[in-house]
């Protein structure tokens, strides 16, 4: 058995990988939804992500090189926008806890859709990798995942869903749109099947490339 495999077949490793799955999966599929069906799926999720990370075991890039990726400026630029549109008029919020508050005395704007995406491109590249099936690389993006979590993604994490939370709670009360507004999304539905399909194409392409490995 090749160094690293035994941390990658962890409960807790699979465990996470699930869930990270999960939240790709829904941030791919935004743009079919309505604003409160993301919000709930959110709420659930990210919360979930952020313990299953929490219980990773340690470990240490075997390799110095850098990991293929997964994540192409355009995808993630089709995910963002996608976030932002659903997101609408409740994209933006004011962020505190930022290293920059040192030096300004005013919140910083921050946007949910952009903050999302930056999540979703650590945990897709290491869902990609991760389904390669080999050893050492599932085991060095495990790594980088679980060094990125910290400082990156985890923190991006727990901010954004602060600003999600008060999204679906803190309501206006004259504001009746909420529970059943439409998509802020002018799209034909062709074109979002177009979407789901490109991303199962995608997802397609990773299995033949997982199948031809194993051969």
């Amino acid at each position: 058995m090749e160094k690293g495999s035994q941390v990658i077949f962890e409960k807790s490793v699979s465990e996470f990988v699930i869930v990270a799955a999960e939240v790709c999966r829904c941030f791919e599929r935004a743009g079919s939804m309505k604003r409160k069906e993301f919000i709930d799926q959110s709420l659930k999720l990210l919360p979930l992500l952020y313990l299953k990370a929490t219980l990773l075991p340690k470990c240490e890039a075997i390799e110095e090189d850098d990991l293929e990726t997964y994540v192409t400026e355009e995808l993630y630029e089709e995910v963002r926008s996608n976030l932002a549109r659903v997101m609408g008029e409740k994209d933006d919020y004011l962020e505190v806890f930022l290293p920059d508050m040192a030096y300004s005395d005013q919140p910083i704007r921050k946007c949910i859709s952009e903050e999302l995406a930056d999540i979703y491109q650590d945990i897709r590249d290491f869902i990609f990798i991760f389904g390669l099936g080999l050893n050492q690389t599932m085991h060095d993006s495990l790594a980088r995942c679980i060094e990125n979590f910290g400082p990156i993604w985890g923190q991006k994490l727990v901010n954004t869903l602060r600003a999600i939370h008060d999204v679906k709670y803190n309501i206006d009360p004259d504001d009746e749109t909420f529970e059943d507004e439409d998509l802020p999304y002018d799209d034909s539905e062709e074109e979002l099947d177009e979407a789901d399909a490109a991303f199962e194409m995608r997802e397609l392409e990773e299995e033949e490339k997982f199948d031809e490995e194993e051969d």
